[in-house]
């Protein structure tokens, strides 16, 4: 599943090609995704111009005029592809083989016509994606986004509020913070590598980490973690991982992957200078933990 960074590396190759153009039609294959799209979804989107290119944890929103925000979820396989004069695009073809991107594969549901000639692609051949349209001003309320917490960013997200979100948890520090009520956006690999960095055990207690005061020394060390790892990513295009794709169809990206130091390599040394540990493997909440038990307290 696509993490905050490759979302984000998403928004920024949308917000490239699609601010100031005016949608003009828009064709939709299926009536639904992983949920219906709203009844007047085409109609709010038609004829409008879009302003901005927002992420709000794993959610992308797309600002048009008249106050709409549209929204995306890319789901587990979800794909924008960019066609038109001017853009360098190599739609391509998702782990199955099927061919994605040009509009016409098996698995293009959405295909959004612009002003200038070019249309914006949306593929997901396991339609876990979804889409929703409202009314900017009702953000705040909206059931998707109400109850996030801070982004993990180093603008964001203070050691002072993540104590306060782990204080009186018992869940293990590796649920906690894939909580998005805790931390908006944190996915399994990034909580992995953060955790590993902070030399905090993905088996403690959130509420253990936290302390008394809320602001403990593990604590400052996973907030600065979670910002070294999150501004890395971000900056090397996310982790490549099976369908995962940019707007262009570039396979090319997701360096952050060569970066990894402990998810995946379970058996192998660990990495972290002075440690002679090596990494294990263990299942929590049916996913997959990758850790260091020598240098992870």
């Amino acid at each position: 599943m696509p993490e905050l960074p490759e979302v984000e590396t998403v928004r920024l190759g949308l917000e490239r090609h699609l601010i100031g153009r005016k949608i003009t039609s828009v064709d939709l294959r299926r009536s639904d995704l992983r949920f219906p799209f709203p009844r007047d979804f085409v109609t709010s989107l038609r004829d409008r111009l879009v302003q901005s290119v927002d992420r709000r944890a794993k959610y992308l929103l797309i600002r048009l005029e008249g106050g709409i925000t549209w929204l995306c979820h890319l789901g587990m396989s979800g794909r924008w592809t960019l066609i038109g004069e001017g853009i360098e695009s190599r739609p391509g073809s998702f782990s199955n083989g099927a061919p994605v991107g040009s509009g016409d594969g098996p698995h293009d549901w959405v295909v959004v016509h612009l002003d200038n000639g070019s249309k914006a692609v949306y593929s997901d051949h396991r339609r876990f994606g979804f889409m929703d349209c409202f009314p900017t001003s009702e953000q705040d309320s909206h059931k998707l986004l109400s109850n996030l917490g801070p982004e993990p960013t180093p603008n964001h997200l203070v050691p002072g509020e993540l104590g306060d979100g782990l204080r009186g948890k018992r869940t293990p520090i590796k649920s906690a913070l894939l909580d998005q009520r805790v931390i908006a956006g944190l996915g399994n690999i990034y909580v992995c590598e953060i955790l590993h960095r902070a030399g905090v055990s993905p088996r403690r207690k959130a509420n253990s980490v936290a302390g008394k005061s809320g602001v403990s020394r593990r604590v400052e060390r996973i907030t600065a973690a979670t910002h070294d790892v999150i501004t890395e990513a971000i900056d090397a295009g996310g982790s490549t991982l099976q369908d995962f794709r940019g707007v262009g169809g570039e396979e090319a990206m997701g360096y952050f992957v060569h970066n990894f130091q402990v998810y995946g390599r379970e058996g192998m040394s660990c990495m972290k200078e002075g440690c002679h540990g090596s990494i294990k493997r263990i299942v929590q909440s049916n996913r997959s933990t990758f850790y260091c038990s020598t240098c992870q307290r």
